[in-house]
């Protein structure tokens, strides 16, 4: 899981600042210009690489990521109310990935805690698209995955969840599945 941001500075916080500063005496120039530097023009770079990602897919001669959606292995699921098209969206990667959890090697149970933990530190951070990596079970017993019906399960339960689906194939395939949460609304 990625830092929370720093705090943005309040008003009351620079007003107090100021105050506590406004007998002090500044200190003398050194003679110096201080050439104010223009900033640099905003580069988008998120939409520069996803524009990249897309020019090779469609010039690549590989199967497309989806293209074995058939076979009834890959997860997904869309809440009752949601129209079809956020399900869609989410598995052509409409929204960015804004944090991961990594589930590897962990029992069922410390796996089912981390992901509630997870999931609440995300709605609280107003986050709405996530990817769960659940691994693809190579190492387990039978070389089944053992995590991901489980993860499939607990994340149907939650209201928070409005849909979910395998990976793309470049976000970790059958070893991940990205998550779509509900939008927090703001209260001014």
């Amino acid at each position: 899981m990625k830092k929370p941001r720093k705090a943005t500075v309040t008003p009351d916080e620079v007003e107090l600042f100021r105050a506590s500063v406004s007998d002090v005496t500044p200190l003398p120039g050194h003679g110096r210009a201080r050439p104010e530097r223009p900033l640099p023009p905003p580069i988008p770079v998120q939409r520069l690489r996803d524009d990249r990602q897309t020019l090779e897919e469609s010039l690549s001669h590989q199967d497309p990521w989806d293209s074995g959606i058939e076979t009834g292995e890959e997860l997904s699921y869309l809440r009752n109310g949601v129209g079809a098209q956020i399900l869609r969206k989410l598995r052509r990667g409409h929204w960015v990935i804004q944090d991961e959890l990594d589930l590897h090697g962990l029992t069922v149970e410390e796996a089912h805690e981390l992901l509630v933990s997870f999931l609440n530190q995300c709605i609280r951070r107003g986050l709405r698209c996530v990817r769960i990596v659940h691994g693809k079970g190579l190492r387990s017993k039978n070389r089944e995955p053992v995590l991901k019906r489980k993860v499939a399960g607990w994340l149907m339960r939650r209201e928070e969840i409005l849909a979910y689906c395998q990976a793309r194939q470049a976000d970790g395939g059958g070893g991940a599945v990205i998550v779509l949460l509900k939008g927090t609304t703001r209260r001014p």
